[in-house]
């Protein structure tokens, strides 16, 4: 037991570090100065409808990159409008060939874009052959068996071996000034299968948030779980 427990504190650390969790702690004493109850915090969970994100932010043109680093960031101004189509990702249209279609994973673009990787030297999801792809993406086949048969994803503090800090690691997504929800990078298959499932709605990393969306209400109504069974 004592190393699990060694190896649990080291993932944590790293995961601080990664996150920058020191910058997120003084955003979220700042969030809730200016914003008390109603404040956003760094990593927290919202659960949005899957089929209502339809777009992702697209980074360019100016503006910067916003990841889990940011999460709980209220940031003004018009980045909210820097998207691009989602519904074209490699992943959720091979996820879909697989589900959906019945397709084998190595007739997905996916498994050939990652083994295609894997003859570079490289090491995409820590795979590093052709055979750890397809064990990733044959769990992947038991995880959506048993959320379809559930009817909701897990939260991340549910997850048997729980490293993560609040919804750290869970899909990420930013909120727009009118409540959209937009994907970001990370969670890109528990997102797919959500989305192909029709699931009500599935926890979310919060990552930066438009103030508007503060202030009509719209983070209220997303930090609310319908589904999970409030803690006694």
């Amino acid at each position: 037991m004592r190393p699990k427990n060694n190896h649990s504190l080291s993932l944590r650390i790293h995961r601080a570090v990664e996150a920058h969790v020191y910058r997120q702690v003084l955003r979220d004493v700042a969030n809730r100065l200016r914003y008390g109850k109603a404040a956003p915090l760094s990593a927290m969970a919202i659960y949005p409808r899957p089929r209502d994100i339809t777009r992702a932010y697209a980074r360019g043109n100016g503006y910067p990159k916003l990841g889990r680093q940011q999460s709980g960031l209220v940031k003004p101004g018009d980045w909210d409008q820097q998207t691009k189509v989602l519904l074209n990702n490699t992943k959720l249209q091979s996820c879909h060939m697989r589900w959906v279609d019945g397709a084998d994973w190595q007739e997905t673009p996916i498994y050939k874009q990652m083994v295609e990787q894997i003859q570079q030297g490289l090491a995409p999801d820590e795979c590093r052959s052709p055979q750890d792809v397809l064990a990733r993406y044959v769990a992947l086949d038991k995880i959506f068996d048993e959320t379809r048969e559930r009817g909701r994803l897990l939260d991340m503090d549910e997850l048997p071996r729980y490293y993560y800090r609040r919804a750290h690691g869970a899909t990420l997504v930013h909120v727009a000034r009118d409540g959209i929800c937009l994907r970001s990078g990370g969670g890109a298959h528990r997102f797919a299968i959500a989305y192909i499932l029709d699931l009500p709605e599935m926890p979310a990393q919060l990552g930066v948030i438009h103030p508007d969306a503060i202030k009509d209400g719209h983070l209220e109504r997303l930090r609310t779980s319908r589904l999970k069974a409030p803690q006694a």
